[in-house]
């Protein structure tokens, strides 16, 4: 029975974790048009404050050590610095500037092909054999990204140029996050170090437009609100939520309920923001979904 109720719990975090991801790029896209925020402040307000959030929560929950360790050893500490710029700030910024040049469902999805770089990439290193499997999955991947954009009309891309570029480079980005972090998660907790990543880029970030330098025409109470919700729940909450699941379920059945992430920013742009969604567009989220979840469950 305990078992059972651990299990239900991890089901619990890793589906409210992944859905406060998803809406949290649709509370950026609302941001973004409705208070005309900009882009370069909120990526440096969202890293600082999410970063010195989750340094907070870890340093109550686990004590100094943990929190400062990192920066004990000079090579990890330059590896960390590196994670930070090339690949926290660039996947954080290129995704939130595909959202505010299209919108969040798309610049979720392209950031979910991010897999199919990193099979590129092991492949081009001769880490692995190119396989029948990975042809079908970066086939798939064309496919399913060709009628996102187009919704099977190649006379105009449903979102603007720059923001599938973002897009992409966002999904590029991700891909060498997921590598590169895996030597630092091997000696350090996962919370440490995106929490300081988040803090080095927000501070790089600051260079580029000090949050001090507030520019949003709209301060209501509503746009006030959604603020908060993006880096408190969108943000810190999400990746500790994601990250606590690990202790009640495997990494695999993590990643693969945190599918849940693209699902939730396309219906919560549909429902809140009324973006238009054609049938093909449907038919190529369905064929992303499905690389996804084969990825996920996938043996190697």
């Amino acid at each position: 029975m305990k078992n059972t109720n651990n299990r239900i719990v991890g089901i619990i975090y890793v589906l409210l974790g992944a859905s406060f991801w998803g809406i949290g790029g649709t509370a950026a896209h609302y941001l973004f048009e409705t208070a005309h925020i900009n882009v370069n402040w909120y990526v440096s307000t969202r890293l600082v404050l999410s970063g010195i959030l989750l340094l907070g929560m870890q340093l109550l929950l686990s004590g100094r050590e943990t929190v400062f360790a990192v920066w004990k050893d000079p090579k990890k500490s330059l590896s960390l610095i590196i994670f930070s710029l090339f690949g926290m700030l660039l996947v954080q910024y290129s995704y939130m500037a595909s959202i505010a040049e299209g919108n969040a469902a798309v610049a979720t999805l392209l950031q979910y092909l991010a897999p199919i770089y990193i099979i590129i990439w092991v492949i081009f290193r001769g880490q692995q054999r190119m396989q029948t499997s990975d042809v079908i999955a970066i086939l798939l991947t064309i496919i399913g990204t060709l009628l996102l954009l187009t919704n099977g009309s190649f006379k105009g891309l449903s979102v603007s140029s720059i923001a599938v570029i973002w897009g992409v480079i966002s999904g590029i980005s991700l891909a060498f996050y997921t590598l590169y972090a895996r030597n630092l998660l091997r000696f350090y907790s996962s919370v440490t170090v995106v929490g300081w990543a988040m803090i080095i880029a927000g501070i790089c970030m600051n260079v580029i437009h000090p949050i001090w330098k507030v520019e949003m025409q709209d301060w209501s109470a509503a746009t006030i609100g959604v603020l908060g919700f993006t880096i408190i729940f969108g943000t810190t909450l999400a990746f500790w939520m994601f990250i606590k699941s690990l202790e009640y379920l495997e990494a695999k059945e993590t990643t693969l309920l945190g599918t849940v992430e693209p699902l939730t920013a396309v219906v919560s742009s549909v429902i809140w923001l009324n973006i238009p969604f054609g049938f093909w567009q449907v038919i190529g989220m369905g064929l992303i979904l499905m690389l996804v979840l084969y990825l996920s469950l996938a043996k190697k």
